[in-house]
């Protein structure tokens, strides 16, 4: 995932400037300092309003997640249900105090800590899925903030384009600025376009592919603590939860 998508960015750029080359236009084409403002600025001007602080917090520190999202590993997660499991059958729920202060996410802890406390397997997974859907609610609004930022950056892109013509119209008499000031015009619907549909869109479903898979590592999780509360073989624990892997 981590290349993929790194080779998606560097190839979005080039295709733009590949692009401007083949059509004549030049990469001096592709700058304009007014564009870059227009939209830019203004998308993250219309973020900011729409979006709460926390949540705009939580998007800026999701985006590692891009090229380096959580450790998922199904397999060693479901080893680990297995060996909680049998080390409960062995040596009683208590067995399994060591293995809490062990645990490092926050959320598994907990459950196994309920687990400990003979909590009932219905209230296990009430309390934790609560909690599982709380996250799994939250990331999915962080992570449509930059799908949010892929629909008004055209839009964006329009009003400086607009602005441009504006500009031109104010030249008609001069002939020599037409074709400059039409072309630069143009800049910032590239730039909306561009900014929206090569990485602010595709960066917020690849966030909400990331959430979705690390939401169903949690449900594992909990469906497999629930089960060693009911007191299930391991074996059956195993072939239960092997779902979740696949």
């Amino acid at each position: 995932m981590q290349k993929l998508t790194a080779i998606g960015i560097v190839m979005a750029f080039v295709v733009v400037i590949t692009g401007a080359l083949l059509k004549g236009a030049g990469i001096h084409a592709l700058w304009s300092g007014a564009a870059l403002v227009v939209v830019f600025v203004g998308t993250a001007s219309a973020i900011m309003v729409q979006t709460p602080g926390p949540i705009l917090s939580r998007a800026l520190k999701m985006l590692k997640w891009l090229v380096n999202p959580p450790h998922q590993d199904m397999e060693e997660q479901l080893k680990k249900i297995v060996n909680w499991s049998e080390t409960a059958r062995r040596q009683g729920l208590l067995g399994l105090e060591p293995q809490v202060e062990a645990e490092p996410d926050a959320m598994v802890k907990k459950g196994l800590q309920l687990l400990v406390d003979g909590t009932e397997p219905d209230n296990i997974r009430n309390i934790l899925g609560v909690e599982n859907d709380a996250k799994k609610h939250n990331d999915m609004l962080s992570a449509k903030v930059f799908e949010a930022a892929g629909i008004y950056a055209p839009t964006m892109g329009i009003i400086g384009a607009v602005l441009g013509l504006m500009a031109v119209m104010q030249n008609l008499a001069d002939p020599s600025k037409l074709g400059p000031g039409i072309a630069g015009a143009f800049v910032s619907t590239v730039y909306g376009i561009g900014l929206a549909n090569l990485l602010l869109l595709p960066m917020a479903n690849k966030l909400k592919l990331v959430v979705t898979d690390h939401s169903r590592e949690r449900e594992m999780m909990v469906e497999g603590i629930a089960a060693i509360a009911e007191g299930e073989n391991p074996r059956n624990i195993e072939s239960k939860l092997r779902g979740y892997v696949h």
